[in-house]
């Protein structure tokens, strides 16, 4: 039995406690600022709470203390703090942000930590990397790796196409930030809800544009080795421009807390919802130019007793999988572990991970 915090008790947060509560081998301890966010949580035997305010860095310190690692399922702006405390505590350090300055300061944590620490442990980044890196491991030579996610619902109703399936800022971050990519072998940045394109899959047309975070350290691995290498969220068509006319004819990018408002107070959240996941690389193989694809749907679905949508189970279910493989000694005990590192067999075996194959469309590349 392994002592656990998770810091966010949202959905997100809440569906991590659950699962690897019902597993019968961690112990949680799952902290939030809010008294009623955590007063909702469902009682379990091993599922405690603790209200803490992130910003007094002694109590999170000595309520990581003991632990065996602490998940961060907390708002981007929080990750540093999170990190830093684990550091202190000499806990394993594992997270969800897309955040990709958020990311470079916890890697900064982890070259003086006694600890692991492993950002990026959700759908994109996360699951999204390691499906990347072992298409690209089966060529000889790169020449592009392009990603593409998106949870979006099952029956879209409003203009935007678009219901809130997970964190609200996520959503708006990405959106704004700067977004990574390699160009003709040159790692540059390029704009959010930029370079749009279209494409279908099972007779349904879906847009997608860049978008910030989703490589996670997919650019630094793969700098030198690949022509082209971009990530890109899936929605369905007209989004893209709507969100462009909030954004930057209204200028709502300048005034987040306004368009997180009106996103809360007009989108309704929805349990209809599908994960797609597709990841196209193409390379040399024995001196042919061959291309090789990934694509996935996970829908809604039953999990731990409860109906979880998409996008919680596979966030959730995916830095399980990661706690999972630490524990057990299958991941580094020290150090900064990259997404790409970790074995995409290993993780669909997991009895976390195999969930994202629950449904009967999945296609991997033969090896």
């Amino acid at each position: 039995m392994k002592n656990i915090v998770v810091i966010g008790a949202g959905k997100i947060g809440s569906t991590i406690a659950r699962l690897l509560a019902n597993s019968g081998d961690y112990q949680v301890t799952l902290a939030d600022h809010s008294a009623e966010q955590l007063a909702q949580i469902e009682a379990h035997a091993a599922i405690s709470t603790a209200q803490i305010d992130i910003a007094d860095g002694e109590a999170l310190v000595k309520l990581l203390s003991g632990k065996f690692a602490v998940l961060s399922a907390a708002p981007y702006h929080l990750t540093i703090a999170i990190a830093e405390a684990a550091a202190k505590a000499c806990v394993h350090y594992l997270d969800l942000t897309e955040d990709v300055e958020s990311t470079r300061r916890v890697k900064q944590i982890a070259e003086t930590a006694q600890t692991t620490f492993i950002p990026q442990c959700g759908l994109a980044p996360g699951f999204i990397s390691i499906v990347a890196n072992d298409l690209a491991s089966r060529f000889d030579t790169l020449d592009s790796v392009r990603m593409r996610v998106g949870a979006l619902p099952q029956y879209p109703s409003n203009a935007l196409n678009y219901n809130l399936t997970w964190s609200t800022d996520g959503v708006i971050n990405e959106y704004i930030e700067p977004c990574e990519a390699i160009v003709e072998g040159q790692l540059i940045e390029v704009p959010a809800l930029e370079e749009r394109e279209e494409f279908s899959l099972d007779g349904v047309t879906y847009e997608a544009f860049n978008t910030s975070g989703g490589l996670g350290t997919l650019c630094e691995t793969l700098k030198g080795k690949v022509r082209t290498l971009n990530y890109r969220t899936i929605r369905y068509p007209g989004h893209a421009a709507i969100m462009k006319a909030l954004l930057n004819d209204l200028g709502l990018r300048h005034r987040r807390e306004v368009l997180k408002d009106i996103f809360e107070n007009s989108l309704p959240s929805t349990m209809q919802d599908v994960v797609i996941v597709f990841v196209t690389v193409s390379g040399r193989k024995d001196g042919r130019l061959v291309q090789e694809t990934y694509a996935n749907k996970v829908y809604s679905a039953v999990v731990a007793g409860r109906m979880m949508s998409a996008i919680q189970i596979t966030t959730a279910c995916s830095i399980c999988a990661v706690l999972d493989m630490l524990a057990h000694g299958e991941l580094p005990e020290k150090g900064f572990v990259r997404q790409e590192e970790i074995s995409l067999d290993a993780f669909l075996k997991s009895r976390f991970g195999h969930y994202y194959e629950q449904r009967h469309y999945t296609e991997k590349a033969a090896s």
